[in-house]
């Protein structure tokens, strides 16, 4: 058996990808004619619905953004791409698309302070949702997502696709799985990417938004600033004001990947230290160095994440380290390997599996991640079977919850300064009023959070 039929047999036995091997898309999918709606269609909203398209004739109907520019970019390239050559209607406010009614998927791509009420909404639509990480930027956001996915019986698939990546699911299986690490008591993860926009006030004036962005709406529930080209497209991810930073951003990607591979639960213990260190000048106000610690009553996961400088492992610049009695297992997006205890040299690796012979336009494709296609391909695969099964996805909102709530943690403890001691069961942290203040972030008016309305009308 050659590797790439491996990875794809040892996906079906973990039960990861209920599918089968990649060739068997056409099959599989072929009378999948789903009606789709985008909400969000920048960089990775379009990243997402074009890998759909790949896998299945669906029909993209709608698509909305408060940029119209971008929309009308996006409308013209699914036009060019799905099955029926029409180009989707475009909406300015999600609302009105989801009015429609006529959205039977909804991909949202949208910036991370819109995720919940955007997931939440559509739910209630009468969709099932594929939601990118993290699911909210506050904690209360993430459990009204949880209780609503539980009472509407909305199929909920969140956008972490680690969880579907060819080569990790072949690591977990290879080396997990088959007890080559021994005992785990401890895992490192950490993110080194220069990725934190660093311009000063005077390279990014405050200016008025271009006419094309309905720049209030795309604020939403976040407070209103002024306008900057930091903002939009793309770098509104160097502002607290509409995510959390790159322990929200990239972080919940790695600490996900440790707790599926070794089936963790919530955190019971989250703590905290770093903050704007180095790069002072910028007008980002998201930390540029911070370390996390997720105790687990089984071990512990340390997060480190610095936005200048070397990283310790130049192979592995945003990664997850696993460590057993036996030896070590490096992830990262782009390969894996295994030492057994006292080598320096690989027992077993692995790399990303590309797919140019059956979607070439990977290799061209603008802004697409080539090693990440796969990836998220088997993801949505994941996503439209249990559509079809109504199962739970990989990356089930209760999953999705979980990851993202431990790393807004993760800055309510460093907000605080102490370690935070979680209530899985009241859903609060224990003994701490000023913790559990900022739980639920204030909603700019006249949006309402979803947190203030759990219990009555959601």
């Amino acid at each position: 058996m050659n590797r790439r039929d491996f990875i794809a047999s040892s996906a079906l036995g973990l039960g990861a990808i209920r599918l089968g091997q990649t060739s068997a898309f056409a099959d599989r999918f072929g009378d999948v004619h789903k009606r789709v709606a985008l909400i969000g269609s920048g960089w990775y909203g379009k990243v997402d619905l074009f890998r759909l398209l790949q896998i299945a004739p669906v029909e993209v109907v709608s698509i909305s953004d408060p940029d119209r520019n971008m929309a009308g970019d996006a409308a013209a390239q699914i036009a060019s791409r799905q099955q029926s050559g029409k180009r989707p209607r475009i909406y300015n406010n999600y609302r009105d698309l989801l009015a429609e009614g006529d959205a039977e998927i909804v991909l949202i791509g949208s910036p991370d302070h819109w995720h919940a009420l955007h997931a939440i909404d559509a739910m209630k639509a009468g969709a099932d949702v594929y939601l990118q990480k993290p699911t909210g930027v506050d904690v209360v956001e993430g459990q009204a997502l949880l209780a609503v996915a539980q009472r509407t019986g909305r199929v909920v698939q969140v956008g972490l696709q680690r969880r579907s990546t060819p080569h990790l699911i072949e690591a977990k299986e290879r080396v997990i799985d088959a007890g080559l690490l021994g005992q785990v008591s401890h895992s490192d993860i950490c993110c080194y990417y220069h990725m934190r926009r660093n311009l000063t006030v005077e390279e990014a004036p405050d200016i008025p938004a271009p006419e094309y962005l309905d720049f209030d709406l795309w604020t939403g529930p976040a407070p209103l600033r002024p306008f900057n080209r930091m903002i939009h497209p793309r770098g509104w991810r160097a502002f607290m004001e509409y995510g959390n930073g790159i322990v929200g951003d990239m972080c919940v990607h790695m600490l996900d990947t440790v707790r599926w591979m070794l089936d963790l639960g919530m955190p019971t213990k989250i703590s905290s230290s770093g903050g704007i260190l180095v790069q002072t000048e910028s007008r980002a106000n998201t930390t540029d160095t911070q370390t996390a610690i997720f105790e687990f009553p089984e071990m512990h996961v340390v997060w480190n994440h610095r936005s200048w400088g070397d990283a310790p492992d130049p192979d592995y610049p945003w990664a997850a380290f696993i460590y057993g009695e036996k030896g070590t297992l490096k992830l990262s997006v782009h390969k894996y390997e295994y030492f057994p205890q006292g080598e320096r040299k690989p027992a077993l690796a692995g790399t990303p599996l590309f797919e140019y012979d059956r979607f070439p336009i990977d290799e061209t494709e603008k802004g697409l991640e080539r090693h990440v296609a796969s990836a998220i391909r088997w993801h949505m695969m994941d996503f439209l079977s249990c559509v079809e099964t109504r199962e739970r996805p990989v990356a089930d909102i209760e999953e999705g919850v979980i990851s993202s709530n431990a790393c807004v943690l993760a800055n309510v403890a460093l907000e605080v300064g102490r370690t935070l001691e979680w209530d899985a069961e009241a859903g609060k942290v224990k003994g701490d009023p000023e913790a559990n203040s900022m739980l639920a972030r204030p909603y700019r008016a006249p949006w309402v959070h979803p947190g203030e309305i759990l219990n009555s009308r959601l």
